[in-house]
């Protein structure tokens, strides 16, 4: 019988530390002109992310967790011509 310790590149640390390094990738801001504008997202998804601190991903694909007042932003293109064209 194997253990974790026997073969550390199979289970144990090595997939928990993989996991996390997964995990930090996601959370982290993606660079660029995204960080300027306001973005559309699901209401519900603010509201759980406001809940849980889980990231959210808006309409043109950025992903970051909500903390500043949206109103202080000009919207995102980008989110504004899907969502213009979701409505119609």
């Amino acid at each position: 019988m194997s253990t974790p310790l026997d073969s550390p590149d199979r289970g144990g640390t090595s997939v928990l530390d993989r996991e996390l390094e997964e995990l930090i990738e996601e959370q982290t801001h993606d660079p660029g002109d995204h960080e300027r504008f306001s973005h559309y997202v699901q209401k519900d998804k603010i509201v759980e992310s406001a809940i849980t601190g889980k990231p959210v991903r808006a309409l043109c694909g950025k992903k970051w967790t909500p903390g500043r007042d949206p109103e202080k932003f000009p919207v995102c293109p980008t989110c504004k011509e899907i969502y213009e064209s979701l409505t119609k």
